[in-house]
């Protein structure tokens, strides 16, 4: 672990073994599983470093930031190599992509680092009214596991940027890309401005959560834990911001069934991520128009992926993190096999023979003939698990797109650009793409609505909001 600029094991003495998704059993590495000591000198660490670090002018962050980013693009194989093998994240299609997204976010937060500042009030000769734009002190950032990097890069930098210390809580089961991320760091930034903890998320997260001296928690994760950060941080009326789950709609209106259009469905589906990402459309919803010819070119695409070894430049589709991932999502998929409803257009259960039938390799399932009642409609599945369902009427289509407690993130795709802002704007979702399914780059705000959290990251407006506190100052001046 990182704690005050200096690697450190567990004061504990206890560690935790580090396996490879893509080959049961197979250790690859270990890590120190933190206790409360070693929290406790993280949490004192970061908050000398604050003192200091709160005040220094802002081209002072600005030129470590991207001092960083010239160095995460430096290793970047190094680290997209380490991604795919504590994640299971193809190297080609996720691995890659995650680092040079990284990159971005930290030379984005430094080129707005002098963006943090507050707003005069013109009340006349006799006062200055000011505001001040001030950080909030120690944050908090408790990461995932299906993209650490990337996650690490909504917290790190815009948290830097606005004057605060950061303590990661890497995620227990892929911590090793965030350590290669913290030795970069390390280079550039005072000792305790960033500390790295290892272990488990009830253990040493929960410390972080509970401790008086961190001011902020930064949380991704699942809706279920979010709840309970919420509460515990609450409590102490800390400052929480969450990026939880999602169950997200995809409506395809009806229209000409383009390359495009099923390639945008593809990326939007995160089947090349496995499924694991909270952004995920798995929620299909295709006219009737275009119900058949979409189900079968999109079945066609998902059998046409290959899946292997993450760390294989032939792979689109890597490995599920864990063997408790693997058999929840195969649970989900034995659901809707049995179910006289849906139909398997493509994929189905898991190998058990052959080179895949020894990692967590999930192949793409598409089921079609479902509903927005079916549980594979319902609740996330976080694997490479799409149910698409037909639809008529605009607003009924509607009606099911927002019939979820979910609300982070939303596709619409239609050869009408005023009937696709329409249902856009009527989705209940923070973060919705039109006729693509990415689309995202930084300096967009990027959060979500009801059970998928709070907050919003990735932006300018996030950080000040996100990461710093408003002070008003009043001065009555002699005239």
């Amino acid at each position: 672990m990182l704690i005050d600029g200096e690697w450190a094991e567990s004061s504990t003495g206890e560690w935790r073994d580090i396996t490879n998704p893509a080959r049961r059993g197979e250790v690859i590495a270990r890590v120190p599983r933190a206790g409360q000591e070693d929290v406790d000198r993280a949490v004192a660490s970061s908050r000398r470093a604050f003192e200091a670090w709160r005040d220094v002018h802002f081209t002072v962050r600005a030129r470590a930031l991207l001092k960083i980013a010239d160095a995460i693009d430096e290793r970047a194989e190094d680290l997209a190599l380490i991604t795919a093998q504590d994640t299971g994240n193809a190297l080609r299609t996720q691995a890659r992509p995650e680092v040079a997204t990284l990159a971005s976010l930290f030379r984005y937060f430094g080129g707005v680092a002098g963006e943090v500042k507050g707003n005069t009030l013109p009340a006349g000769a006799d006062q200055l009214q000011y505001t001040r734009q001030e950080p909030l002190g120690v944050v908090a950032g408790i990461l995932p596991w299906n993209s650490p990097l990337m996650i690490a890069g909504f917290k790190v930098p815009a948290a830097i940027a606005a004057g605060n210390a950061v303590i990661l809580k890497a995620a227990e089961d892929a911590p090793l890309s965030i350590i290669m991320l913290a030795e970069i760091c390390n280079e550039y930034l005072p000792a305790g401005l960033l500390n790295v903890l290892t272990g488990g998320g009830r253990t040493a997260g929960q410390m972080l959560v509970d401790h008086k001296g961190v001011d902020k928690v930064s949380f991704t994760g699942s809706t279920e834990v979010g709840r309970g950060i919420a509460r515990d941080a609450g409590e102490r009326l800390a400052h929480v911001s969450l990026e939880l789950g999602g169950k997200n709609p995809s409506i395809v209106f009806p229209g000409q069934v383009t390359d495009k259009l099923i390639d945008g469905l593809l990326m939007s589906s995160r089947i090349h991520r496995q499924g694991q990402s909270c952004t995920a459309g798995t929620r299909l919803f295709v006219h009737r128009d275009v119900e058949d010819e979409v189900n079968e070119r999109l079945a066609a695409k998902f059998a046409s992926m290959v899946v292997g070894d993450p760390t294989d430049e032939a792979s689109d589709i890597g490995a599920v993190i864990n063997e408790s991932q693997y058999k929840g999502i195969q649970e989900y998929i034995e659901e809707g096999v049995n179910d006289a409803g849906l139909t398997v257009a493509t994929g189905g259960l898991p190998p058990t023979e052959g080179p895949l039938a020894g990692g967590n390799f999930h192949v793409p399932t598409l089921f079609t003939g479902g509903n927005n009642e079916f549980r594979l409609a319902r609740e996330e599945i976080f694997g490479p698990v799409v149910v698409s369902i037909p639809w008529t009427d605009l607003d009924e289509v509607i009606a099911m797109a927002n019939d979820t407690s979910y609300g982070l993130a939303a596709y619409v795709w239609s050869n009408d650009i005023n009937q696709a802002l329409s249902a856009a704007h009527r989705i209940e979702a923070g973060w919705v793409q039109v006729n693509q399914g990415g689309g995202q780059v930084v300096g967009q705000s990027y959060g979500g609505m009801k059970d998928s959290g709070s907050g919003r990251e990735v932006s300018l407006e996030g950080m000040i909001a996100g990461f710093t506190q408003t002070k008003q100052i009043n001065v009555k001046i002699d005239v």
